[in-house]
């Protein structure tokens, strides 16, 4: 049976999640009352049995280290296989890589020591619930080299408008990789390679004083590698923005977007934190809210994502907002369109309130 292995890079994803960001890197940010961004790619890659899985990380991995540990809340402890967090240490003084060629030229006894031929490569910011055994079958089936997955509907919707889409010439053979608003065909980056091929590639992208394996690499050799697309139609979000991360997660106080994501044949896994069940005390009003184990509720909460530990005090009154992990909104407090990072205490009688367009936002462990 030939096998996958997975590898989640993370160099190519900007901190433009702002205050969110400041203290993690994107794939560690909370998402969705209990989860982190990495944990959507993650469940996805191990429901289509890839139980080899190494993370690429170059900066502010910490909070990232903490959330994934050994890998067993995704069955990834596990003697052969398993998890590896590769993080850039490296001290090798004759290289000579550039840009994510470091990771994979100096992480290259990972590939060479495993058994898979083929290998999986994606990001963490798009959020869906892919099937990528199904994308391995098509890759296998039509002998392609390189296996590129996109979304076939994007629309831009005034977000981050700097992505990258697939273009196809007559016949539906991928042309390039542009970025054109127009077009709908958003580049998920993920793809499946050959590992022969992806060595090769890196090989030449070092020795040419290339710095990116997709752009330099891949796609700089269409002429030579057989280059296939998937079309993926399920749910998909891509959070690349503070608007972009607040309109996704608000979408899913909508009962249609939550099963789309969350009540798919595939599960979505995270690490399991033992907390009580919410208290909502006399007095709590509360609706159509997402709110997660371990919260104390006297005020009011609408329209809003609470996650762990958050406790909304007497009088307070909190809509239209996601409040973090060990926040406090004391009495007679009122919070709209607001975002708060964890840790945060906000005093009595406070009014904070952003927009639809413009939540709110506060980093992590303040006082206001």
């Amino acid at each position: 049976m030939k096998k996958m292995l997975g590898v989640i890079q993370l160099d190519h994803e900007n901190d433009l999640l702002k205050e969110l960001t400041y203290f993690r890197c994107v794939a560690a940010t909370p998402f969705a009352s209990r989860y982190r961004l990495i944990d959507f790619v993650l469940s996805n890659m191990v429901t289509a049995q890839v139980h080899e899985i190494a993370l690429f990380a170059r900066k502010k991995y910490r909070s990232l280290m903490d959330h994934l540990g050994t890998g067993q809340p995704w069955d990834l402890n596990r003697k052969n296989g398993g998890f590896f967090i590769l993080p850039p240490d490296w001290n090798d003084p004759t290289d000579r890589s550039l840009g994510d060629l470091q990771h994979f030229h100096n992480n290259r006894d990972f590939f060479m020591r495993s058994q898979a031929d083929y290998v999986l490569i994606s990001g963490s910011t798009h959020l869906c619930t892919i099937d990528y055994q199904a994308v391995f079958e098509q890759h296998l089936q039509t002998n392609a080299d390189v296996t590129v997955i996109y979304y076939p509907n994007y629309k831009t919707n005034g977000q981050n408008q700097n992505k990258l889409k697939l273009q196809f010439n007559k016949k539906g053979a991928v042309q390039a990789l542009i970025n054109d608003q127009q077009n709908p065909h958003l580049f998920m980056n993920m793809y499946i390679i050959s590992k022969k091929v992806l060595l090769e590639l890196v090989d030449y992208c070092i020795s040419n004083h290339k710095s990116d394996l997709l752009l330099d690499g891949v796609f700089a050799h269409l002429d030579r590698l057989a280059i296939h697309s998937y079309a993926y139609d399920g749910y998909h979000a891509v959070i690349d923005s503070v608007e972009s991360y607040y309109k996704y997660s608000m979408e899913l106080l909508q009962d249609i977007n939550y099963q789309k994501l969350f009540l798919q044949a595939n599960p979505i896994f995270s690490k399991i934190k033992d907390e009580p069940p919410t208290q909502y005390k006399k007095g709590a009003k509360v609706s159509h809210s997402l709110i997660a184990n371990g919260c104390v509720v006297e005020g009011t909460v609408k329209n809003s994502i609470l996650f762990s530990g958050v406790h909304v005090q007497k009088g307070a009154i909190v809509e239209n907002s996601i409040i973090m992990q060990r926040c406090t909104i004391q009495q007679s407090s009122q919070l709209s369109h607001v975002i708060l990072d964890k840790n945060i205490q906000v005093t009595p009688y406070q009014r904070r309130k952003g927009t639809i367009e413009t939540p709110f936002l506060i980093a992590k462990s303040q006082v206001i």
